[in-house]
């Protein structure tokens, strides 16, 4: 396997560039903070971002978990990856990474300032260390499942091809991690009520919720509510559109990723009819 090295300090755009420096080298395979990722897909690791304090992120960014490293060597094998782009802070961080994994020695090594400008590692670095900003570099919807609540935005990436004509060349997502010096913030159970209360209440067939019960844990939240239903409607598809409906809003306004969705039928009642 060709094992490629890109290297630059924190916060200097590596992530950002990381696709197109991975095109460019011939290799869809990418190792970034603990994720190994194929294309514009996750198909193994976890997360450095994802981790709870500086240190935890450091040592799952290095491949000090075993169970973490098999993973990903293992999904090397089973994807038969012919060519692999490592990023990481220094020379040794990335030859330690691919000593963990078993890959050998590196065959080549990229480093930030060859591929990008004073001024733009500038820009980057002020944006990391201002916004707490960083970039994973796959879309939004491929990282949903692995992150919960501190999403920020997509971005998407166009390379000029001609006068006032640009290629999209990847969408990458921005999120700013656990640990960042931004602090933490928590959105408790009852905003998640009044969300769900409120959608609820504007879809045809249901009279109220009247048990409800949010846990949110460290992979997403998990929700269970009693609805009662108003006779006279189609009871599953009706549920179903509430399930939808729900998880809709939730995503759209909290960023919250819903594991699971339990909705019970609890009880009809009968409107009167005037």
């Amino acid at each position: 396997m060709k094992v490629i090295g890109f290297i630059g300090p924190s916060g200097t755009g590596k992530s950002h560039r990381a696709s197109w420096v991975a095109r460019e080298r011939g290799t869809d395979f990418i190792i970034d903070d603990g994720l190994l990722i194929k294309g514009n897909q996750i198909i193994a690791g976890v997360s450095a971002k994802k981790e709870s304090t500086k240190i935890a992120s450091i040592k799952r960014a290095l491949f000090i978990d075993k169970k973490h490293t098999e993973d990903v060597a293992k999904a090397l094998v089973r994807y038969n990856a012919q060519s692999l782009l490592i990023l990481g802070t220094s020379d040794g961080m990335v030859e330690t990474i691919a000593e963990r994994i078993g890959i050998g020695p590196l065959d080549e090594k990229v480093y930030i300032t060859d591929v990008a400008s004073e001024y733009e590692i500038k820009q980057a670095l002020a944006t990391r260390r201002e916004q707490g900003k960083h970039v994973i570099p796959v879309p939004t919807f491929e990282i949903k499942k692995d992150f919960s609540g501190y999403f920020l935005d997509p971005l998407q990436i166009f390379r000029r091809k001609g006068k006032g004509s640009y290629q999209l060349v990847g969408e990458k997502s921005v999120v700013r991690p656990t640990f960042s010096y931004m602090g933490n913030y928590t959105i408790s159970d009852y905003t998640i009520y009044q969300i769900v209360e409120y959608v609820t209440s504007n879809i045809p067939g249901v009279s109220k919720i009247s048990r409800f019960r949010a846990e949110n844990r460290p992979d997403g939240i998990y929700i269970e509510m009693d609805l009662i239903l108003i006779y006279g409607y189609t009871i599953k598809p009706l549920l179903r559109e509430i399930q939808e409906k729900v998880s809709e809003q939730i995503k759209h306004l909290t960023a919250l990723n819903i594991q699971r969705m339990n909705v019970v039928a609890k009880s009809l009642v009968v409107e009167n009819k005037k």
